[in-house]
């Protein structure tokens, strides 16, 4: 990692079909092996799916399921002496957005309907209802952070 310059940050294109970024962001975490109108295919499927279930604008419970996901606090490493603490902090915008769409996407992979749209379709429809693999994840850490509170005057 360079000492000079910090990384600059490229700017997404909004996806094609509903002009968002956060959509595009979350076709880039589908995508495999640089398969992108796979991931797009994936993606406006499971998209259809939520829309025929649920009756609403897809990419509102898209919205509703993020939200649901976002961690507020994590738990980060310090080393204090020779001891190691897990120190709660609050988790900055970009990170809470990228951490919701990367569990979003496993936990979509880790159910067992039949194919990727379904699982990815059951899986939006959970978190936007507050229940879900990806909305445990995110219970779990506010767990963690919370056990963890005393040793958050480590924070640096």
């Amino acid at each position: 990692m360079s000492r000079r310059h910090s990384a600059e940050k490229r700017q997404v294109l909004p996806d094609p079909k509903y002009k968002n970024m956060i959509l595009s962001k979350f076709m880039n975490q589908i995508m495999v092996d640089g398969k992108k109108s796979t991931a797009e295919r994936i993606v406006y499927g499971a998209l259809d799916l939520v829309e025929s279930r649920a009756k609403r604008d897809p990419v509102d419970i898209f919205q509703d399921a993020l939200e649901a996901i976002s961690p507020s606090v994590e738990v980060r490493s310090r080393r204090v002496g020779g001891a190691t603490y897990q120190v709660p902090v609050e988790v900055r915008p970009e990170r809470r957005q990228a951490l919701a769409i990367r569990w979003l996407a496993s936990a979509a992979r880790a159910r067992n309907e039949n194919t990727m749209r379904e699982r990815l379709a059951g899986e939006l429809m959970d978190a936007s209802q507050g229940r879900g693999n990806a909305v445990k994840k995110r219970e779990d850490t506010h767990k963690m952070a919370e056990a963890n509170r005393a040793f958050s005057h480590y924070r640096w």
